[in-house]
C-alpha cells in the first residue's frame, strides 16, 4: 500500500513513518520543507513539498496513494483562533473524494467530541479550559468534516502523549464510561494507527487509546 502521511515531520509522524515502511507500506509525505524533513531524519519516503491548506499541494502529494494517515497538529493557542486543523482536513477531504482515495486515518486526541471531560480533573478543569479550548473546538470541527463524508475513516483519540518506549499494546475504546485521564507513548500510538490502514476493526469509529 502507498499512503501519504500529513504532519510526518512531528514527533508522533516521524514514528508513524518509521512503522509504515517497517511494514512494507509505501510512503509519501508532504512537507513545508524537503532540506527541514531531512534534517530531522525522515529518509527513506518520498518528499512532496507543499502546504497541507492548499488543495493543490495535497493532490501532488496524493498522486498514485491509497491511503492517508493525517497528524497534523497545531501548538497551543490560549488566546488566538485556531483554524488550521479543520481548514487543512475540509482540503483534505475534498481531495481524497476529487482523486477516489478512501481510507483515512486521523488522529486527534482526548478532549475532542464526545471524550471531553474523560480527561481526569486537571485536564478536563485547568489544561483544556484554560490553554486548549481553542486547539479543541478546532480538532472538533475536523472531527465533524471527516464524519460528515463519504470517506472509510477512523478517528484515534490518544490520551496524553509520552516519549518513553513502546509497551507493545494499547487499550482501544468507545466506551469511555472508566476512562479519566491516562497516557500512552507515541510509539504505541504511531504502532496503532498504521495498523488500521489494514483492517475495518474501527471502522467509521473513534477509539481512544491509553494504556
Amino acid at each position: 500500500m502507498k499512503i501519504l502521511v500529513l504532519g510526518a515531520t512531528g514527533a508522533t509522524g516521524r514514528l508513524i513513518v518509521r512503522d509504515a515502511l517497517a511494514a512494507g507500506h509505501g510512503v509519501v509525505a508532504l512537507v513545508r520543507s524537503k532540506e527541514k524533513a531531512l534534517a530531522v531524519g525522515l529518509t527513506g519516503v518520498d518528499l512532496v513539498e507543499g502546504d497541507a491548506l492548499d488543495e493543490a499541494s495535497l493532490t501532488r502529494a496524493i498522486a498514485g496513494c491509497d491511503a492517508v494517515i493525517s497528524s497534523l497538529g497545531t501548538a497551543i493557542s490560549p488566546f488566538s483562533e485556531v483554524t488550521m486543523l479543520s481548514t487543512a482536513t475540509r482540503a483534505l477531504v475534498r481531495v481524497m473524494a476529487a482523486q477516489k482515495v478512501q481510507r483515512l486515518v486521523c488522529i486527534t486526541g482526548l478532549g475532542a467530541g464526545d471524550s471531553r471531560g474523560h480527561g481526569g480533573f486537571f485536564f478536563d478543569r485547568v489544561f483544556l479550559p484554560l490553554l486548549l479550548r481553542k486547539v479543541y473546538d478546532d480538532k472538533n470541527r475536523q472531527e465533524d468534516a471527516i464524519r460528515a463524508s463519504a470517506l472509510d475513516w477512523t478517528i484515534v483519540r490518544p490520551t496524553i502523549l509520552n516519549d518513553k518506549p513502546a509497551q507493545g499494546h494499547v487499550r482501544a475504546v468507545t466506551d469511555l464510561t472508566t476512562v479519566h485521564g491516562g497516557s500512552i507513548a507515541r510509539a504505541d500510538v504511531a504502532e496503532f494507527v498504521v495498523q488500521q490502514l489494514t483492517t475495518d476493526t474501527w471502522l467509521r469509529k473513534t477509539p481512544l487509546i491509553t494504556w
